[in-house]
């Protein structure tokens, strides 16, 4: 089993091998690509965006800086807006639905380290190697989903289909489609409903309206 394999079967794998370290590599320098471009330089923008993604739908814009770690392991839907640095640590696969925002500073995660300081600086492979040694989940995000500023996503989390994550939230657990969730950690504080409606909100909406669907 080679050590990307081993990413998706959930155990230890050694994440400075060669293989995977050359991914990371090439993904870090198109980062940096990325990071060096002009916001209105959309095309060199895109073509980089689609060497770094494993996936990337129509309609998507990534403010940058962008700090993907492996990249082939993420995939993006469309109509998708990343504000200032968006980062994701994608060593396990990490999927965003259609139609979702992130605020400026959001961070998704899915490697896991030991607890224990001496398993953390080494363990032995099964050929008895001493090896740093780690583990990921993978991190799954549904469509018509608003993440605000500073929002972590920690390792195996799934947030379903349209909800709001209020700004400085760590999520820990999964949220149920269709909440609002907040805090540290994150807990759902109420679902969304049409009472949310910017119909409501007359002295915000002014002279503009709903879209009747």
């Amino acid at each position: 089993m080679t050590e990307e394999e081993k990413i998706g079967a959930g155990i230890l794998f050694y994440p400075d091998g060669p293989e995977l370290a050359a991914i990371k590599r090439r993904t870090h320098d198109l980062n940096v690509d990325y990071n060096m471009t002009h916001e209105g330089e959309t095309e060199k923008r895109q073509a980089i965006l689609r060497q770094i993604l494993g996936q990337m739908g129509e309609g998507v814009f990534i403010q940058g800086p962008i700090a993907f770690h492996y990249g082939k392991h993420t995939r993006i839907g469309k109509n998708v807006f990343a504000n200032f640095n968006f980062t994701v640590q994608d060593d396990a696969e990490v999927t965003i639905g259609d139609n979702c925002c992130f605020g400026p500073g959001v961070t998704i995660v899915t490697p896991l380290h030991p607890m224990v300081a001496g398993e953390r600086r080494a363990m032995l492979t099964a050929a008895g190697e001493k090896r740093r040694l780690c583990w990921a989940k993978p991190v799954h995000i549904g469509s018509d989903c608003w993440f605000g500023a500073n929002v972590t996503v920690c390792p195996g989390v799934t947030v379903g289909d349209g909800c709001v994550i209020g700004a400085g939230a760590v999520v820990t657990k999964d949220i149920p489609a269709g909440s609002f969730a907040a805090g540290v950690p994150a807990r759902v504080i109420r679902p969304i409903t049409e009472a949310n409606s910017m119909r409501y909100k007359p002295d915000i909406l002014a002279d503009n309206s709903i879209i009747e669907e």
